[in-house]
């Protein structure tokens, strides 16, 4: 599995230029979920996700995690995190999970993230996604 974290002021996801998910202050997280990948790398990234510090404190240290400043989440799924470049110019995505397996647990991090963060949004599993947002920092973080 591999996540990658966007600390963000707002983001927001649409398909057909409808918006499906939209938060305020808090992480993008773009998943991909490989082959090995079960629902034990989904609690374990997901339990690393919300207690991670990147958020600034009254010091403006990097000393916060996600639920001390009551942060939002919006999840979409990627599964080009696993393109393989090394040979030629076009990726290789043999490592990414089948679509069946890879919205299973897909969901099983969405459902298991609702139990740990208030505000939940997500995209459409394997729709044509357009992502928005406001990058804060710019802070980025990558998980696997």
């Amino acid at each position: 599995m591999k996540i990658v974290v966007q600390r963000v002021l707002q983001a927001d996801v649409s398909v057909d230029r409808k918006i499906c998910g939209k938060i305020n202050k808090g992480y993008l997280i773009l998943i991909g979920i490989g082959h090995e990948d079960t629902e034990q790398d989904c609690i374990r990234l997901a339990d690393k996700l919300v207690n991670l510090r990147i958020f600034s404190d009254e010091n403006d240290k990097i000393n916060l995690s996600l639920k001390d400043v009551n942060g939002e989440i919006l999840i979409v799924s990627q599964f080009t995190l696993y393109a393989d470049c090394h040979k030629g110019n076009r990726p290789n995505f043999v490592q990414a999970a089948k679509p069946d397996k890879a919205e299973i647990l897909y969901n099983y991090f969405v459902n298991y993230c609702k139990t740990k963060v208030q505000v939940v949004q997500t995209g459409i599993f394997g729709a044509d996604m357009k992502v928005s947002l406001i990058n804060d920092g710019p802070f980025t973080v990558i998980l696997d």
